[in-house]
């Protein structure tokens, strides 16, 4: 729904294997410019697919109560992998915004299925992060009384758990917390997805949020096709920044996908803490992806 609203998508196809042709008739009756048609079910897939400049990738089951991320793994990295496949026929050269969880595995596997089709691009796969951004956001701007819209935090590492590191020392507008402001703020942006779950009391995860940040990310990532200058949003990508080969930090958006990976910049000690206990979580994580399709 929230895609159908922007000005900046002419044509909007929705794929699942259940429900889509419900969705797309609900979702086209709003009066906006997007024209809207429904797929349904794999044979579908590369009609789906075909001439598309951003795809959107949220499939998956959502977590539940006493799920973890690995049992989100074993579910979720068929379906990443299918729908890469897919992509990798039908519409190579698109921009691709992995959401599926866990993104550090998800990632991964999205990369080597595109290496193994010959398409891989690395500035051209995009793991969604945003949602750890917009949480940061609005809870730092609880914190200093401010509001969220003026408050802009960087958010590093990965998308899960300890893997989220919320640079504190580097926020927008410039502002200083006590350690117990530090520990909490991090805490709480690393358990936001928890904190939703425990919430709906099992009847779901964080989706309205979610939704909300996807759509964020996908306009910036439109804005950057277009050719608008100065895009920067975090993400999760092929990277440089450590010696991990993907990892989250602010990227520059454009014609070709994630343009230019920034440097972490000026790290404090809690920070420097952090980032070490954050990268070897995502080690693992990543290699678990990748060895997903290698194996």
């Amino acid at each position: 729904m929230l895609m159908k609203m922007n000005p900046l998508v002419s044509v909007l196809h929705l794929y699942d294997v259940v429900n889509a042709p419900g969705v797309t008739a609900d979702v086209s009756h709003m009066d906006t410019g997007a024209v809207v048609r429904g797929f349904l079910g794999q044979p579908q897939l590369e009609n789906a697919l075909t001439g598309m400049d951003l795809v959107i990738i949220p499939a998956g089951v959502p977590r539940k109560p006493g799920m973890t991320r690995d049992d989100l793994f074993k579910i979720n990295a068929g379906i990443v992998k299918t729908l890469c496949e897919g992509i990798a026929k039908s519409c190579p050269n698109a921009l691709v915004n992995l959401i599926s969880n866990p993104v550090n595995s998800t990632v991964p596997i999205a990369a080597e299925v595109f290496k193994k089709a010959g398409t891989y691009d690395p500035k051209r796969l995009l793991g969604v992060t945003m949602l750890d951004v917009v949480r940061a956001n609005t809870f730092v701007a609880e914190v200093l009384g401010l509001d969220p819209r003026e408050v802009d935090v960087p958010v590093v590492g990965g998308h899960a758990g300890v893997t989220i590191l919320p640079l504190l020392s580097q926020v927008k507008p410039a502002c200083s917390f006590t350690p117990e402001e530090v520990e909490y703020l991090t805490k709480r942006i690393q358990d936001g997805g928890t904190e939703v779950v425990q919430a709906k009391a099992g009847a779901g995860s964080a989706t309205l949020s979610m939704a909300y940040a996807a759509v964020k990310f996908a306009d910036a990532c439109l804005r950057g096709l277009r050719g608008d200058a100065g895009i920067v949003e975090c993400a999760f990508v092929s990277s440089q920044v450590t010696e991990l080969p993907f990892f989250a930090s602010k990227v520059r958006l454009g014609r070709a996908g994630a343009e230019e990976v920034y440097q972490l910049g000026l790290l404090n000690e809690y920070e420097r803490v952090g980032l070490e206990k954050a990268k070897k979580e995502l080690a693992e994580s990543i290699e678990k992806g990748a060895s997903f399709i290698k194996k």
